[in-house]
């Protein structure tokens, strides 16, 4: 039996919050109550939590005399929790470019994405004084650079083996119809660590998660498929 009391079974879900502001906001707090059917505390809760988290924002406005009547709106921060349909645009774009210039193009494309992949994430090492950190320090780095992403990655460090493991892969309709996607992957990897990578495994390819394991140059077995060998990066050392 459910011990919690009736109006916390009873309220909406944030999400829900969300897609009525979407639909019909600003609202205020009686107007989502009566919608939902609930009490004005319980939306007032939910409102609160998600404001903080910065998904709502509150607006005051002065009617005559009395308290101010509060709205509530979205912001731009909670357009990941509204309805979206990416893999579907970039499932068809992947097509539409498989159809203009076939699988040529198409390495091309996402060759041009790892590169400037690899210009942001060089970067962001230099910009925190990374470019000249141990393996182990940057990979660290990369790791929270793909959980940003939505990768739910984890480094795995196992008696100096690193291990890059990914848990989801938010492009895996894209991967799953381009196998260049991985592949470009593995590449990008290569190339900002200067390492070494073999890919074990990937969800793409039938597996729970993406896994990656680091190496320094020339302690890889290069005839392993899904392999690449990364060059070290010229600006890696600090000024």
């Amino acid at each position: 039996m459910d011990a919690r009391p009736v109006e916390q079974r009873h309220a909406p879900t944030p999400q829900a919050i969300l897609l009525a502001l979407r639909r019909q906001g600003p609202l205020s707090p009686d107007l989502l109550a009566a919608e939902f059917r609930v009490s004005r505390t319980a939306i007032l809760q939910q409102l609160r939590t998600l404001e903080s988290d910065g998904l709502v924002q509150r607006q005051s406005l002065r009617h005559g005399v009395g308290r101010p009547r509060h709205l509530y709106d979205v912001t731009e921060r909670a357009q990941p929790f509204l309805p979206a349909s990416y893999d579907r645009l970039s499932l068809s774009l992947v097509d539409a470019v498989g159809d203009v210039g076939g699988a040529e193009l198409l390495d091309r494309v996402f060759e041009a994405r790892r590169a400037a992949q690899v210009r942001k994430i060089r970067e962001r090492f230099r910009s925190r004084g990374l470019g000249a950190a141990p393996l182990v320090v940057r990979a660290r780095e990369l790791t929270v650079i793909q959980a940003e992403q939505g990768y739910m990655s984890e480094l795995v460090e196992d008696d100096g083996t690193l291990r890059l493991v990914e848990h989801n892969c938010p492009i895996h309709e894209v991967a799953a119809e381009a196998p260049a996607a991985c592949e470009a992957e593995v590449r990008l990897f290569a190339e900002v660590l200067g390492v070494d990578v073999v890919r074990e495994r990937h969800i793409a390819g039938g597996g729970r998660s993406c896994v990656y394991v680091f190496r320094e140059p020339g302690a890889a077995d290069a005839s392993l498929q899904g392999s690449a060998t990364g060059q070290p990066d010229p600006d890696a050392v600090e000024a």
